[in-house]
This record gives structure tokens, C-alpha cells and sequence, in this order.
């Protein structure tokens, strides 16, 4: 047993923050759907967005200058920008539960809400999430051990994009967290629709990629990329976008890490930059023009961080190691949906082939 002073979460995900809830809608039939994570009481904002093709909602709200100091939910949607709709349920939602900055007393509370988007028109029915998922999502919304894989947001993510079209796998969400004998918490969940391969960083093993020619087999990205001539590339072009999964706008990997830190919209989000770095150990490439990366911090202000300045540093190290665990399982836990096979059934394959080759006289 490991005498470390830090250790996961007593779930292993985000709502391991005290006063973070999560919530999914999932919509298999159009494989889509939206995640909306919580804050009740309100939580210090930061945003960083690395990606070329972001798709977001309000968030400028996080920026220092802006007077909004505080935020009550962050939603990650598919349907791209007009999965952005449900963030209006969601709204509703919060009003009615009287969930919001307060305002008059004979006025309604308002709550804060940002928001981001994946692409995932490609595979489903090309339509956005359905009316209601928004609601359904912050109806749903609790404080128990999160469902992962192809749930909410995750339905309809694919990763592996590099390779020849419809070879992609099935991404998904998955989330984690890290708890320090401090009593600083840090969790967060990723959804990741990804161009890149998802690498291992442990051991630099290819977890998933592109699929081969074989069953079971995958091609790293690297190679795709790499050994594409120039003139290959322009005949991609001249054909109009055949492959139009990778042009801008049609990826993402959405991230919210959560913290009981106690931080200022600057610092939160120096929190969400050191959190990218989570996803560079994992997706390769990362931060392409065609994904439109963001990662959230919603810190919910309990643990000063502040008076010693390297607690600061060790919240961001923690909230790295958190997202690359939770992309991992984002991918690991996925479901084939759609016809797009999780990484799981795909390698199941090659090991089903493998043994009745082995077992062929």
C-alpha cells in the first residue's frame, strides 16, 4: 500500500469536489447528447481553449477584467454550435431550483452558465441533441459516482481521424480525481471527440487509433500524417474535403476540472493551462486546427492554495493527472455506437481471430 500523501477520490471522478454535481442526457438513436456539471453555490471560473476551432458559450466570463466573478454550471454538448441551445434548459432549470446570482427579492435568481461544443453530425442522425436534453441533463444532475463512456456528451465522439475515412473508433466521457492529505481535491471530466490517437502515458502504448485493413489492428497518427505525400495532401484538398471529420470545427475534446481550491479567475485559470497538459500526454496530435480544444476550472473555494505559493503548482500537477486518467477511460469505457466500434470491440476482434488461428488444426 502506498504511503503517499496523495491517492484517488473515494469515486475516482469529479463529484469527488464537495458541491460539484454531474449530469447526463444521452440520445443513442442520434447518437448525441449533453453532460452538464453543477455548482450550486457558484464556482470561480478559468478557461483556457488550445484548440483552432473552439465552439463555446459566455466564456469571457471567466476572463479577470469581466465583472462576474462566479459561475453555477458549465455545459458540454454535441450537435455542435446548436447543441448550444440547451444551455437555455439548463438555465431554467437552476432558475426554478433558485439556483443563480440573486437579484431583486421579487426577481428570480440568474444563472450563470457557460458552455462548449463537439462535433458529432458524422455518425447518428445528422441532427443536434433533442429538445429537453439540456433540462434532462441538470434534472438528472447528482453527486454520485459518474457513468462514463458513451453517456451524455460522450454518445457520439469518435477519436482517430487520421486515418483513411471511416476508420475512426468511439470516443466518450470519463472523469477521475486526485485527493491530497491537504484536503485539496481536484477531479475532472473529458470528453474526448478527438483527431489524435489516445496514447498511454505510462508506457507510451497506442491505447486507440485509426483502424487497419486487419480486424483488431490500428495505425498511429503518426504514420498517416508522416508518410502522406504533399501530393496527396492537395488531391485531399482538390476533392473538396472528403474527409470532413477533420476540417475546423469537426473534433474537440472538452474538459472541467474541478477543484475545492480557493482560487481567483487568474489563478483558475493558470489551473486549466497546467490541465491541458493532461491531454498532451494522451491525444496525439493535440490541438490541431480542426479540434476545438477548452478546458473549464470551476473552483469551488474551500482550501486556500494561496498561502504557500507551490500548493498553486501542486493543484495544477494534480488537475494534469486527472484529465490524462480521465481520457484514458473516456476511451477505454466507451461503447460501440453507430456502427463506430469501441476500442474494446475492435481488439476483441484481433483476439478473437488470434485464438481460432491459434486453434485451427
Amino acid at each position: 500500500m502506498s504511503d503517499r500523501p496523495i491517492a484517488a477520490g473515494p469515486h475516482d471522478d469529479i463529484t469527488d469536489v464537495t458541491g460539484i454535481e454531474l449530469g447526463h442526457a444521452t440520445d443513442l438513436q442520434r447518437a448525441t447528447g449533453c453532460t452538464v456539471i453543477i455548482a450550486r453555490a457558484g464556482a470561480r471560473p478559468g478557461v483556457f481553449q488550445p484548440g483552432g476551432a473552439p465552439g463555446t458559450l459566455d466564456t469571457d466570463l471567466a476572463a479577470p477584467e469581466n465583472a462576474v466573478q462566479d459561475v453555477h454550471a458549465v455545459l458540454l454538448t454535441g450537435g455542435s454550435v446548436t447543441g448550444l441551445d440547451a444551455a437555455a434548459d439548463v438555465r431554467r432549470v437552476l432558475q426554478d431550483q433558485g439556483v443563480g446570482l440573486p437579484m431583486a427579492p421579487d426577481q428570480p435568481p440568474l444563472p450563470i452558465v457557460m458552455g462548449a461544443v463537439v462535433f458529432d453530425l458524422m455518425i447518428g442522425q445528422p441532427h443536434g441533441p433533442p429538445d429537453g436534453s439540456g433540462r434532462d441533463a441538470a434534472i438528472n444532475a447528482n453527486s454520485r459516482p459518474v457513468a462514463q463512456g458513451s453517456v451524455g456528451v460522450g454518445t457520439g465522439c469518435t477519436i482517430a481521424k487520421t486515418g483513411p475515412l471511416g476508420t475512426s473508433i468511439k470516443g466518450g466521457v470519463g472523469s477521475a480525481s486526485l485527493v491530497h492529505d491537504s484536503g485539496l481535491i481536484v477531479g475532472a471530466v473529458v470528453a474526448t471527440n478527438a483527431v489524435g490517437d489516445i496514447i498511454n502515458p505510462a508506457n507510451g502504448r497506442l491505447v486507440a487509433g485509426a483502424r487497419a485493413d486487419q480486424p483488431g489492428q490500428m495505425l498511429r497518427a503518426t504514420d498517416t500524417l508522416f508518410n502522406r505525400s504533399l501530393e496527396q495532401y492537395q488531391a485531399e484538398f482538390d476533392a473538396r474535403f472528403p474527409r470532413p471529420h477533420e476540417q475546423a470545427g469537426a473534433n474537440t475534446t472538452l474538459c472541467v476540472v474541478a477543484t475545492n481550491a480557493r482560487l481567483h479567475k487568474g489563478t483558475a485559470r493558470r489551473v486549466a493551462i497546467m490541465a491541458s497538459a493532461g491531454l498532451s500526454r494522451t491525444i496525439s496530435p493535440i490541438f490541431t486546427p480542426a479540434d476545438g480544444d477548452t478546458i473549464f476550472t470551476l473552483a469551488t473555494g474551500d482550501i486556500d492554495v494561496t498561502a504557500i505559493p507551490t500548493l498553486l503548482t501542486l493543484t495544477g500537477a494534480m488537475a494534469a493527472e486527472a484529465v490524462a486518467a480521465a481520457t484514458l477511460r473516456s476511451v477505454e469505457r466507451a461503447q460501440t455506437v453507430a456502427g463506430i466500434p469501441s476500442v474494446r470491440d475492435w481488439t476483441a476482434t484481433l483476439e478473437t481471430t488470434e485464438t481460432t488461428e491459434t486453434a485451427s488444426p
